[in-house]
């Protein structure tokens, strides 16, 4: 399909200037007057939509006047090529030189009204037609050509893409008569009015930017319409977008708008409204498809009104006036949030702002135009919730560069070997769960074994607690010097109160011989699991959630949240226990006290070797660790230290357990004991185990024979004794050679005892 003519004062005049042949020239003269001649029965223009009898009879003078002039080249051109031969390239330079000037000369009387010709030109996408009857051009650009008056594309009825911008068009009533438009580009014209042509049916995206439109008209006509840019106008209000149905892409950018409102309950997924007067975030509630959101360089001073959009991806904020990081907490639980620009906010200031930004919204993948990377969210995470097991790390690592940097002693907890680990007992549980109440009647019955470990506490004493029995309770500021000073094993925080386990409560324990039972929260179970120590733990839980919250509210000790978090934490314990199995020894169930004592007592009696009756149902099933075994085969983890033994040999305050297992008693030199006061010495060794108290007495069982192995673990436990009074230096080597080799006195000891107790009634 052939063209019928070129615009000559575009800046591509190329069918003006070299390069055309006479053939050309013939045949555009040839096209323009076989048209004059012939009936309209077919039009010369490839989209074939001119009506009939619209050519002009005059053309243009400037066309004619071209063409006249192209005629004059070629005949001084063939008049060279017979004289001058091969001087053909210069004549025709001077030819082109000659028609640039011209064209030159015309372009000042240019009056902007759109020609036929600059339409053929512009033309292309060659596609069918609407009805689909036909071959036309689809799409027409006549951007940047200083038009005013488009009128002439009133004929243009099959076009679908038409392109206008930078041009100087006031009046766009020919897009009226273009039914089948798709998209329509008036942006940088002279346009003052809204949409002031009937609509076309399907027209679906406008953009009629840098104009000059003051106010929003009503476009309920315009049902198909999909994006809409209005940028850079003088719009001060949106408005009339209600019935747009389908609009998902809205910009009102560098207007002067100062309130967000008329979208109504529109599906639009990008909205600009960037460059405006907007001080307050409203009218998006009910944009719940909204993706994009523009809204930099206004004087936005606070985030409210973003929560709630569930499917907004990214956010620009970008020169606004967000001053406080508390504003984050609008846009935290945006679940597809990724990028977010504040940038020349006031926040960026506060000292915090970029791990705070990112602790907050853990999902951005992008924070003031910068790709956030994977250390700086964990970074971020570590420093204002770390998980739990970086609490205890952390912890741990305090308390042991503070206790370094302190002078440096032997700790009794680390005698008298250090093949075995002191022995101690950790019960854990949630709150107020009857631990500690397992704990004091585990060390009555228990008292030549054990001693209850008072941990220190910021918090108030409850009714019934007593300063040092239950807890030492000390100010924060004493805490707080004590943890300075190394002082603590470990350090917990629970309920705004900080808990701590001191060095100086288990070395006071140890050197008396005696093992440690202690109880806490999981916290300071995860933190004691990093130090040296290694207690058997043992889980008290209630496994019937209500019950224990009605015990709660009976105590009246209490407020409702602090009771909800209580028993909220149930689950964590039982979760913690199914998840990491061996994490605990053994688990006991505190739904019942005395039932849950009575498992406690067997599962002590035998750790200490006094039964061969294994209690399966309190041995966690899987993942349980091994315990370390002394020579005579008994569990070496919370067995009496020799030094203790010996000291209540001393003092002639063996009980009963001790009497009935045989203790062959180390006489000095200078000193013998009579059979009447070995006797005295079983009496009163029996009295502490009969003046129980009536909450020790729980279990209803006749008190257990000593297994096989305790004769060799007591004849051990003398051995090591002896040991450690020989002094530190040389503890090593008389700790072995005491473990395989019996005294001859010992054993003339222990017959002379087994023939007195033989011969008793």
């Amino acid at each position: 399909m052939a063209t019928s003519g070129r615009e000559p004062k575009f800046p591509k005049p190329s069918s003006l200037q070299g390069g055309m042949s006479i053939s050309r020239t013939g045949a555009q003269s040839k096209v323009l007057h076989s048209e004059k001649d012939r009936p309209s029965c077919w039009s010369p223009f490839p989209m074939g939509q001119r009506p009939k009898n619209t050519l002009r009879k005059a053309s243009s003078y400037l066309l004619q006047h071209l063409i006249h002039r192209y005629q004059e080249s070629d005949v001084d051109r063939d008049y060279y090529d017979l004289e001058e031969g091969e001087g053909d390239g210069e004549d025709e330079v001077e030819s082109e030189e000659s028609s640039d000037s011209e064209m030159l000369n015309f372009e000042g009387g240019f009056d902007g009204v759109l020609r036929e010709e600059v339409v053929a030109e512009k033309l292309y996408q060659l596609g069918r037609s609407g009805s689909g009857t036909e071959q036309v051009y689809l799409s027409l650009t006549l951007s940047d050509l200083d038009l005013t008056d488009v009128s002439i594309l009133c004929g243009y009825v099959h076009l679908q893409k038409l392109d206008l911008s930078v041009n100087k068009i006031e009046d766009l009533s020919c897009v009226s008569c273009m039914p089948y438009l798709l998209e329509l580009n008036a942006s940088q014209n002279h346009l003052k009015t809204f949409f002031n042509f009937k609509p076309p049916k399907n027209l679906k995206k406008v953009d009629f930017s840098y104009n000059q439109i003051s106010e929003m008209c009503s476009l309920s006509a315009y049902e198909s319409l999909t994006k809409l840019i209005l940028d850079s106008n003088e719009i001060t209000e949106i408005s009339g977008l209600e019935l747009c149905s389908s609009l998902n892409y809205l910009s009102l950018a560098n207007n002067k708008i100062t309130t967000i409102n008329g979208l109504g309950m529109l599906p639009i997924k990008i909205l600009c409204l960037s460059n405006n007067q907007i001080e307050k975030i409203t009218g998006l509630d009910d944009l719940r498809v909204l993706q994009i959101l523009d809204l930099s360089q206004n004087q936005i001073s606070s985030l409210q009104g973003l929560e709630g959009h569930d499917f907004l991806e990214v956010i620009n904020l970008e020169d606004n006036k967000i001053a406080e990081l508390g504003e984050i907490e609008y846009i935290e639980n945006l679940p597809l949030l990724r990028v977010l620009n504040l940038l020349r906010n006031p926040i960026r200031e506060k000292p915090d702002y970029w791990s705070f930004v990112i602790f907050m919204l853990l999902r951005l993948t992008e924070l003031d135009q910068k790709k956030i990377k994977v250390d700086e969210k964990i970074s971020a995470v570590n420093k204002y919730n770390p998980p739990p097991e970086v609490v205890a790390a952390q912890d741990h690592m305090t308390h042991v560069v503070n206790s370094v940097m302190q002078p440096q002693r032997i700790f009794d907890s680390t005698l008298p070997s250090l093949d075995a680990p002191y022995p101690m007992l950790v019960l854990a549980g949630p709150q107020a769960c009857g631990k500690r109440e397992l704990a004091h009647r585990l060390c009555r019955q228990f008292s030549t074994y054990f001693r209850y470990g008072a941990c220190h506490t910021t918090r108030p004493p409850y009714f019934g607690e007593g300063d040092r029995v239950d807890y030492h309770f000390i100010s924060q500021e004493v805490f707080d010097e004590m943890q300075n000073m190394g002082k603590f094993i470990l350090t917990y925080n629970y309920g705004n109160h900080k808990y701590g386990l001191s060095r100086d409560t288990i070395e006071g324990i140890a050197r008396d011989g005696l093992a440690s039972c202690v109880h806490m929260e999981i916290e300071g179970v995860r933190s004691l699991k990093h130090s040296y120590f290694e207690p058997r733990y043992i889980l008290v839980v209630p496994m019937d959630k209500q019950k224990y919250e009605g015990y709660l509210r009976r105590k009246g000790l209490f407020s409702r949240v602090e009771i909800e978090f209580a028993v909220s934490r149930v689950d964590l314990y039982i979760k913690i226990n199914q998840k990491y199995p061996g994490y605990f020894d053994a688990v006991i169930n505190a739904d019942d006290l005395d039932v849950a004592y009575q498992k406690l007592s067997k599962l002590i009696r035998e750790y200490l070797g006094f039964s061969e009756v294994t209690a399966m149902s309190l041995a966690p099933t899987t993942g349980a660790r091994s315990s370390k075994k002394i020579a005579s085969g008994v569990p070496a983890h919370l067995v009496p230290s020799p030094r203790r033994l010996a000291k209540l040999q001393a003092d002639g305050q063996v009980t009963e357990h001790l009497s009935g297992m045989q203790i062959p008693t180390k006489v000095p030199e200078n000193q013998s004991l009579a059979p009447s006061q070995n006797q005295e010495l079983t009496q009163e060794g029996a009295a502490p185990q009969k003046g129980l108290s009536p909450e020790s007495q729980v279990s209803a069982e006749p008190p257990a024979e000593p297994s096989p192995s305790a004769p060799g673990l007591l004849q051990k436990v003398q051995d090591l004794s002896l040991a450690q009074m020989e002094g530190d230096a040389q503890q090593s080597a008389l700790s072995s050679k005491t473990a395989t080799t019996n005294p001859p006195e010992n054993e003339a000891q222990t017959s002379e005892v087994k023939a007195r107790e033989e011969g008793q009634p």
